[in-house]
């Protein structure tokens, strides 16, 4: 018999609105196959009217609790299988440079980054003086670009850091390129999605606002850049420890050479209208439907054990 899903979104998060979409997107996509009920989370804990001898769950979350970690320790705990990476793998690639650090030690190819607690913030001089170029300043513990501040010139990057109030940080290289997302399935990539965002930042806006932000896919690269991203994204999917599914993002700095870096790997992709994990899986034949059930399979197998 199929276990019952428990679709779980919402949660407290800057992501939370973003979460509820992509909730209710899974929801519909596997409610004629499965037993599927819709749960709303309206605070970060696990509902209790769940058993996990017959249910099994989709996380639909996005950001703090959600893609942290915190979630899956608390449904290991429970005995619930689940859709996604473990706990571990979870908190691994949130905190990006943690994130970092696992690719850099595989050989995988990184930006140039600093690190810094807002206590403890580097002047706008200091990160262009290690940043000629410019450099992109986030949290380090965030997902979606939340927070995310774009210093091309020194008084740019005096205006984001006077903001910067609490937490922990990081500024990156700012690499100049083409901006590539791979989706990984148990292991294998998908296809290559190509993100053209208006103003050439990616951020929280152009991810969830429709219309700002041009895709392709599968991507218009050469056969030998196409190859190089996907076995990377595999191998990075690996080394992060990994499971059922994940999203690998690029920056392709020079294409005829091979040159790229590895922005980030996303634990939880989103499943709303303007998302990369659905697009770059249509490339390799799945539609929206048959993804979410593909998704589930990892969860459903354990479930069986």
């Amino acid at each position: 018999m199929k276990p019952k899903v428990a679709v779980l979104c919402g949660g407290i998060s800057p992501e939370r609105d973003v979460s509820i979409v992509s909730g209710q997107n899974v929801f519909d996509a596997l409610k004629d196959s499965f037993d599927a009920q819709l749960i709303r989370l309206d605070e970060n804990k696990l509902p209790e009217n769940l058993n996990p001898q017959d249910t099994i769950i989709y996380p639909a979350m996005h950001g703090d609790y959600g893609e942290d970690g915190t979630l899956q320790a608390e449904l290991d705990e429970a005995g619930f299988s689940y859709a996604g990476c473990d706990s571990l793998a979870s908190r691994a690639c949130m905190i990006k440079p943690a994130t970092k650090s696992l690719l850099k030690f595989a050989s995988l190819p990184v930006p140039r980054s600093l690190e810094f607690n807002a206590k403890n913030k580097p002047s706008a001089q200091t990160l262009f003086e290690l940043f000629p170029n410019g450099s992109i300043i986030k949290p380090a513990d965030k997902g979606s670009s939340v927070g995310l501040i774009v210093a091309r010139t020194i008084q740019d990057a005096e205006g984001g850091l006077s903001q910067i109030e609490d937490g922990e940080w990081m500024a990156e290289e700012f690499c100049k390129g083409r901006e590539f997302s791979i989706g990984v399935i148990y292991g294998k990539a998908c296809g290559i999605v190509e993100i053209m965002p208006e103003g050439g930042v990616y951020d929280f806006k152009r991810k969830y606002t429709a219309g700002s932000t041009k895709y392709e896919f599968p991507a218009k690269i050469s056969k030998q850049a196409e190859d190089a991203m996907r076995t990377s994204a595999e191998k990075a999917f690996k080394v992060c420890g990994c499971r059922d599914f994940s999203r690998v993002d690029f920056i392709m700095t020079d294409e005829e050479n091979l040159k790229f870096v590895i922005l980030e790997i996303n634990t939880l992709p989103g499943m709303t209208p303007t998302s990369l994990l659905p697009k770059s899986a249509s490339c390799v034949g799945y539609d929206f439907k048959s993804l979410c059930e593909k998704l589930l399979e990892g969860a459903i197998a354990r479930h069986s054990k």
